[in-house]
């Protein structure tokens, strides 16, 4: 496959993912909401939500040894299709339950595509495209989450389920037609698969991998500060006195298309240099663009500097998020790319879920500025830990190539064994 057909066929499975998250995190909390159900309710049934991508892992290694990427994406695009479709058909406008229950539907879709997307994206990109594949990753999802939570809310604003839900299935249709068109890359070995038995734990044996749960320890730490002030910013937002429409403004539209743009200038910083300098850029970066924010916390700047923090952190903060990503795949072994690449993104909804609970406790304690500043010196110990750390220890040949000069070595076959485990 050519570069451009490789990019093609990402941005599609990637735009596919995002499309019905956009659509469902907006229209399933308003309905809930309508329809008397308590925020705290609410927010389980949005936890319960995020339950697939959560415990992927424990069938990603099924994904990883059995049939070929390609028939994975063809079944999981195909399925999304049908529901799509199916949805047209029922009353989701008088059950709730039933909205959730497609909603949950298309979670399991969407993770299950990731894992076999991202796997796929690690064993057909050569060495340096993987920066590339980042940036797509974030940037092609972040567009679908735009559709989905702009052009198909504002369909369903205007219309009903029946229209909005034929317009996602003829989107969803589009996505397929690259898939149909690729080529399976050849597999690194020629090994007979693993048995369902060994499957089962495989997720185990690949987190038992020597390095793995230091890498792991690493993201969280990279990632917590960042992720305890940037959950935090929509409530503080509207403690400022911003309405609705101009949060959407601000975050959903602002903060999404400049997030579109850090993934395409991550992408370009991953792919251009060496991981530890798109990393120590980015990260160090991202820590500045939280001052901004604590600088407004405390009085300072008005709205403008908000306009400014929304900016500059968007576009910052998502090119720390692929310079992250792209390590996370030059750490994935080929041959398990989607168990490896499944367990590292685990972890970071792991890190997610704490820092929330962390930040909100911060701030209700002793308000925003404090929880912004806090978060921010976290962000940078995160950063200039896991850089420390991999200059010394960099986990395996492949993050070490990688590390200095921004090429993996070419995928080879494992040596752990006839399967891999």
């Amino acid at each position: 496959m050519s570069r451009a057909q490789k990019i093609s066929l990402l941005v599609a499975l990637y735009f596919a993912q995002g499309l019905p998250f956009g659509f469902f995190t907006i229209v399933l909390p308003a309905t809930l909401r309508k329809a008397g159900l308590s925020l705290t309710t609410i927010g389980l049934v949005s936890l319960l939500l995020t339950l697939p991508w959560l415990l992927k892992f424990l069938w990603a290694p099924f994904v990883d040894h059995r049939g070929t990427r390609r028939a994975w994406l063809l079944s999981l695009q195909s399925a999304a299709l049908i529901v799509a479709a199916a949805i047209t058909q029922l009353p989701l406008e008088s059950s709730y339950v039933l909205l959730f229950a497609m909603a949950f539907t298309f979670n399991l879709i969407a993770a299950t595509q990731d894992i076999a997307t991202d796997g796929l994206a690690i064993r057909m990109l050569d060495a340096r495209e993987l920066g590339i594949a980042n940036g797509i990753q974030v940037g092609a999802y972040r567009v679908g989450m735009m559709f989905g939570g702009g052009l198909l809310l504002k369909i369903f604003d205007l219309t009903d389920w029946t229209v909005t839900f034929a317009g996602m299935a003829a989107l969803i249709a589009l996505t397929m037609i690259p898939v149909l068109a690729m080529r399976e890359p050849p597999d690194a070995a020629n090994v007979a698969p693993p048995r369902t038995t060994e499957l089962m734990f495989g997720w185990l044996r690949r987190l038992l991998t020597p390095g793995v749960l230091l890498l792991a320890g690493l993201i969280f730490c990279y990632r917590f500060g960042d992720q305890m002030l940037t959950t935090l910013l929509v409530p503080f937002l509207t403690d400022r006195g911003l309405g609705l429409s101009g949060i959407a403004v601000l975050k959903g539209w602002v903060g999404n298309a400049m997030s579109i743009v850090g993934a395409l200038l991550g992408g370009w910083l991953a792919f251009s240099t060496p991981r530890r300098n798109a990393l120590l850029i980015s990260g160090v970066g991202q820590v500045a663009s939280f001052t901004l924010y604590v600088a407004i916390a405390l009085g300072a700047g008005g709205i403008g500097l908000l306009w400014v923090a929304t900016i500059v952190e968007g576009l910052l903060g998502t090119m720390a998020t692929v310079a992250l990503f792209a390590l996370m795949m030059d750490a994935s072994d080929p041959e398990h790319a989607g168990t490896d690449y499944t367990l590292l993104a685990c972890v970071v909804l792991v890190v997610g879920m704490i820092a929330n609970i962390a930040g909100a406790s911060l701030a209700d304690a002793f308000g925003y500025a404090t929880a912004f500043a806090t978060g921010a010196v976290l962000a940078l110990f995160g950063c200039l830990a896991l850089v420390w750390v991999l200059d010394r220890y960099p986990i395996s040949a492949r993050v070490a190539a990688a590390w200095r000069t921004g090429v993996p070595p070419a995928a080879k076959p494992s040596q752990t064994s006839a399967t891999g485990y």
